[in-house]
């Protein structure tokens, strides 16, 4: 029972546990935290009630912002379903239908109606839909749940629903990258538990919590990034547990040419010697002729008054040296931990062993392509995502002369939705227009070698010398 206990424990709803909102075709990442106000297409919500309920659950919101649990109860009686029409072509949609007002529907719902009622009375006070055929009642019973109920379910983060709360929301930020696209990318890439991974990715970290999430906490990933430090907003929306992070290492792109070429310098500057700098500029500055000339005329005024603002002024001299004294020690603290994990992540780097490498960069991704597939091991694959296609034409085209890489491949991903109904199935009217490009290949032993240079290693096959034979 212990057991069943703690395998129940894992899939319930907990305080401080990233959690996505979803309502309809609308996601949301929060987190949960005690009364925190919370607000999810324009409803605002406590998530407090949720704790101890189990994922995939669906709450009704109720007055307060307090969440309860969702019995499944059908909208109308299974009789309703047999008075239907035989088409619609009678139907006039002239807005006289419905019996019920704007204000009779504001007066049920002060009244403490719930989403399921309000639409069985907007079912007996339509005067039309007994006349409607079957599909179009469903259709209709459809769009007034999306309207009237009050409901939202809690899902356990993952890297397909992140992926499309991302592309539904803000698909600028994840440079319009696709759920499927970012499925193809983690299986050409071969991510797997225990391998070393290289990542550059400017989408909002979400392909790196991607292959985090693939890898389950074991082997080593390296985020390369660009600028003052990584960026990791989609990393946080998985929660994931404590032993995941340790396995993940940043390192700047701006030091790869230095790592490759060996004159990589780890070392920080002193925080001490800056802050003695700072001091004596700071005190060149006050001994400036005429820097103080009120300090000058209070002292001609009053003695007493000096001798009580001198002893104010050295304790706060006194107060300041001590702040000074240990922002220096937290900056020389930061700076250490700095220093220490950017060495951490070069020695992981110094073997050129990796097993896969990962690109999805708003930038050009041809210089940085060439420069990270140096520590690759031979016979490991790569990818890499753009947008557009002209940028991995030419990264392409670079790799083509350059050799060392076999099975290029540019695909292009295309997806499109069904909707499956009884006597209803057919691809949706509306579909994605593009969901970006792929670049895949694998390395190989050669990638040294400069394009065009003979094959001098290997010698020239020699021709054997057939002897006559006379019968």
């Amino acid at each position: 029972m212990a057991d069943n206990g703690d395998d129940d424990h894992q899939y319930r709803i907990k305080e401080g546990d990233y959690v996505v909102l979803k309502r309809g075709d609308i996601y949301k990442a929060v987190q949960i935290l005690p009364r925190k106000k919370m607000i999810f297409e324009k409803q605002w919500m406590f998530l407090d009630s949720a704790v101890g309920q189990l994922y995939n659950s669906t709450f009704e919101i109720l007055s307060g912002g307090n969440l309860q649990p969702k019995e499944d109860k059908d909208t109308r009686n299974p009789t309703d379903t047999k008075v239907t029409g035989t088409d619609n072509r009678n139907i006039v949609d002239d807005g006289k239908s419905q019996k019920l007002t704007r204000d009779d529907i504001e007066t049920l719902k002060e009244q403490g109606l719930k989403g399921q009622e309000i639409i069985q009375q907007l079912i007996e006070n339509s005067s039309t839909f007994s006349n409607k055929t079957g599909y179009a009642q469903d259709k209709y019973i459809k769009k007034k749940k999306k309207k009237y109920e009050n409901t939202v379910t809690i899902l356990k983060p993952t890297c397909r629903i992140l992926a499309m709360m991302y592309h539904g929301r803000e698909p600028g930020k994840i440079c319009y990258l696709r759920y499927d696209a970012l499925a193809q990318m983690l299986t050409l890439a071969n991510i797997h538990a225990g391998s070393k991974i290289l990542v550059f990715d400017t989408c909002a970290g979400l392909v790196l919590g991607a292959i985090m999430e693939r890898m389950g906490g074991y082997g080593s990933v390296i985020q390369m990034y660009p600028g003052g430090g990584p960026v990791r907003a989609g990393v946080e929306s998985f929660g994931f547990p404590a032993h995941y992070h340790d396995t993940l290492h940043d390192f700047p792109i701006c030091h790869v040419n230095a790592l490759l070429a060996g004159n990589l310098d780890t070392a920080v500057k002193d925080p001490v010697v800056e802050e003695k700098q700072f001091n004596t500029a700071e005190e060149e500055e006050q001994n400036r002729p005429g820097a103080e000339p009120q300090d000058g005329s209070l002292e001609e005024q009053s003695m007493e008054t000096n001798c009580g603002d001198d002893a104010g002024q050295q304790q706060e001299k006194m107060d300041k040296e001590k702040r000074k004294e240990a922002k220096a020690q937290e900056k020389k603290v930061k700076l250490e931990e700095k220093r220490r994990k950017l060495a951490a992540a070069a020695s992981l780097l110094e073997g050129r062993n990796a097993d896969g490498l990962v690109i999805a960069s708003r930038f050009h991704p041809c210089p940085v392509l060439l420069g990270l597939l140096k520590f690759l091991s031979p016979s490991r694959p790569f990818v890499v995502y753009s947008q557009y296609k002209e940028p991995l034409i030419e990264c392409f085209t670079k790799l083509k002369e350059q050799g060392g890489t076999v099975n290029l491949r540019l695909t292009d991903t295309w997806l499109r939705h069904y909707q499956v109904l009884p006597n209803r199935t057919h691809p949706l009217l509306l579909m994605s227009g593009g969901g970006g490009y792929i670049l895949s290949g694998t390395t190989v032993m050669d990638r040294s070698r400069p394009a065009g240079s003979p094959q001098a290693e290997e010698p020239a096959p020699k021709r054997q010398k057939l002897k006559d034979t006379e019968g």
